[in-house]
């Protein structure tokens, strides 16, 4: 199995027409070969004629920890080129960024959830390349959730940098796939290329997305493991709410709560009581901790762990946005008056709620906060995005 950037560095046909060219490289940590060499030491030791490289949120050295932590641009010790941030004073590359180089390659691994970022990033991209001339490849990676699509459809209004478009939170695509939408999508007029991987098989166990040939490194700090991104469809909504979501633990957005004032085991008890059909794919357990900094620092909260993995995974009955959706209904079931929903400056966004925001949408919020909702309503609004977005994508899957 080889990633797109195993099959450039291998296949000279596929580096034939970057010489002679000016190239850029979009990287994080997890931007590496099958040996672990970052791909912009192996592309310069390949020879390729590497001018810049754009770091996107978290930085191109995945440094930065949080929502709205920011990275300066820089230049790089090694090869004394600029190394541009695309989560700094900008997020979208400028004219001078895009003067740079005459090739982009896009080398990122993604989580396969709209809210990270870096697919934002992607369409940013794409839309000034289209503007300036220039070319896009991607060098395409796995999509470690899988082809599962799970959500409700960002509503068009409701675009920000967690929410490129009318897609859904769980989108099953690749970055490589996700471009082609983007252009389809948005009518760009782009050179637009993508280095397939060899013999991805998203629905093949154990991995259903992720090789097992292949290490897990961070793409950002909190992504720590497979779990991790198995889950973040859903914990990635702990954000925009008072509970914690494991920031300051070694467990990050692998729970489905974390609180000094909330019964864990009576959340559970009632979430197997209002839609246990919502619960399969994972175990969940409950445990506690201490976060050493973030939400609830230093105080000690009760939480439940969402354990997608090993033998207690199964992919087909996962759903990680309705087993999140289901801890909150449930918390505000038993704690009608809790103060659940964060207001704070998401993503600059300033004005709506951070959970909208995460969303695209006010109807998970809504259908939480309505004592008369039931499951039933939820699962119908978002089978039929879902449905959608399995129609408008199918004919761009590469694998």
């Amino acid at each position: 199995m080889k990633f797109g950037i195993d099959r450039l560095l291998a296949e000279q046909e596929l580096k034939a027409p970057l010489a002679g060219k000016r190239v850029a490289l979009v990287a994080h940590p997890a931007s590496v070969t099958a040996n672990l060499t970052h791909s912009l030491d192996a592309l310069v030791a390949a020879g390729i004629n590497v001018t810049a490289a754009f770091g996107p949120q978290h930085g191109i050295k995945g440094d930065k920890q949080d929502n709205m932590v920011e990275t300066v641009d820089e230049t790089d010790a090694r090869y004394g080129i600029p190394l541009f941030s695309l989560y700094g004073e900008v997020r979208r590359p400028t004219g001078q960024m895009m003067s740079s180089a005459d090739v982009f390659l896009f080398d990122l691994q993604d989580l396969g959830c709209r809210i990270y970022t870096f697919c934002t990033t992607l369409l940013y991209l794409l839309e000034e390349a289209a503007r300036y001339g220039k070319e896009v490849w991607v060098l395409d990676r796995p999509n470690p959730a899988g082809r599962p699509v799970e959500g409700t459809l960002l509503i068009p209004g409701q675009e920000s940098f967690v929410g490129a478009g009318p897609m859904p939170m769980r989108h099953g695509l690749t970055m490589g796939e996700m471009g082609h939408w983007f252009i389809h999508r948005f009518g760009l007029d782009v050179e637009y290329r993508v280095i397939e991987m060899h013999d991805w098989l998203p629905e093949a166990g154990p991995g259903f997305g992720w090789p097992e040939s292949r290490v897990w490194i961070n793409p950002s700090p909190n992504a720590a493991s497979l779990n991790m991104a198995r889950a973040y469809a859903g914990t990635v909504m702990l954000e925009g709410t008072t509970l914690s979501e494991g920031r300051g633990t070694t467990r990050p957005l692998e729970v489905l709560f974390g609180a000094p004032d909330v019964d864990a085991s009576a959340v559970l008890a009632e979430m197997n009581r209002v839609a246990p059909e919502w619960m399969g794919g994972c175990a969940i357990r409950e445990c506690w901790f201490t976060p050493t900094f973030h939400k609830y620092a230093g105080e000690l909260c009760n939480a439940l762990m969402i354990h997608a993995e090993g033998g207690f995974y199964r992919h087909e009955t996962f759903h990680p946005w309705r087993l999140q959706a289901l801890a909150f209904k449930a918390i505000r079931n038993l704690y009608p008056d809790y103060e659940l929903w964060r207001d704070f400056p998401y993503e600059y966004e300033f004005e709506r709620l951070a959970i909208d925001v995460i969303n695209g949408g006010h109807a998970l919020r809504e259908w939480v906060d309505d004592a008369a909702a039931r499951p039933g309503d939820l699962d119908a609004l978002t089978s039929a995005d879902e449905a959608e977005w399995r129609e408008d994508v199918k004919e761009l899957l590469l694998y």
